[in-house]
């Protein structure tokens, strides 16, 4: 089922039903960025029936969550300061990471996500080594990335406001295609390499980011996963979710703007990749 499928579906339920939703994936339905990454994601998944499947740093259990509907059995990971939030909205099967190392046995998995966390980790080939280790041989990894991309003309701007990689908890920017290839290709084949969130989705998230840091400072905390938003900060009159349905209409109008920028590169870099046949271990 499609994001806008499930969307429907959804908002076909009755209120109380709507209302007991995890808050991550209420915010979710309100926000154009969230729903454009699943979306990419979701586009480049095999058929997931039968087969174990692992995602690590899953949006603060949003993509963890949408990705176990999707079929398939999951296990989720991520570093110690969102391992809570995401098991409060999938339950069982949630793993605490440190860095690079993965604990879980070799060749445990038909399908690996990593969403947003080789930024943050210091030794990703280390990390790349691991992803090969617990899949199965000749099965699939899909990781998205902040795209590095030369010319960002939003970069500098980020940063005079003050959403440095410091802030997001990154080690790095993020990969230059090329980089990400060369990174992953001792273990792995890349079969296909996209990026995405052009030029106006990238100006929300910036906006976002810079309305954050500002009216939400002293709430949310600052994290090795860059500032945090919990449920605490959710439940504090629902306002996050009050401002994200304020602005969805014309959220969801500027990101149409990047259909006229189908000529350039986006903002984030996704890749679907094949364990090789006699990977090193």
């Amino acid at each position: 089922m499609s994001v806008k499928g499930l969307s429907k579906e959804r908002g076909s339920r009755p209120a109380s039903r709507q209302t007991s939703l995890p808050w991550a994936i209420r915010l979710y339905r309100k926000s154009v960025l969230k729903q454009e990454k699943f979306r990419e994601i979701e586009r480049l998944l095999p058929p997931l029936e039968g087969k174990t499947c692992l995602d690590i740093g899953g949006d603060n259990g949003v993509i963890s969550y949408l990705l176990r509907e999707k079929g398939g059995a999951w296990h989720s990971a991520d570093m110690a300061e969102t391992v809570e939030s995401i098991r409060d909205i999938v339950g069982e099967n949630v793993h605490r990471l440190d860095g690079a190392r993965l604990p879980f046995p070799d060749k445990q998995f038909d399908l690996v996500v990593v969403i947003d966390y080789l930024e943050h980790i210091r030794e990703d080939l280390a990390f790349v080594k691991e992803l090969s280790r617990v899949l199965k041989q000749q099965r699939e990894l899909i990781v998205n990335v902040p795209h590095a991309k030369r010319g960002a003309i939003l970069r500098p701007i980020r940063i005079a406001l003050g959403l440095t990689d410091q802030w997001h908890g990154h080690v790095r920017p993020g990969y230059r295609e090329e980089e990400l290839r060369q990174l992953l290709g001792e273990f792995f084949t890349v079969r296909q390499a996209k990026s995405y969130s052009r030029f106006f989705s990238h100006l929300i998230d910036t906006a976002f980011g810079f309305m954050h840091s500002r009216l939400g400072k002293g709430n949310s905390k600052e994290t090795s996963k860059g500032v945090v938003v919990t449920q605490e900060d959710f439940e504090r009159g629902d306002k996050p979710l009050l401002f994200s349905s304020l602005l969805y209409p014309m959220c969801w109008l500027l990101v149409q703007f990047n259909r006229l920028l189908f000529f350039t590169k986006g903002y984030l870099l996704l890749v679907r990749a094949e364990k090789k046949a006699r990977s090193p271990s």
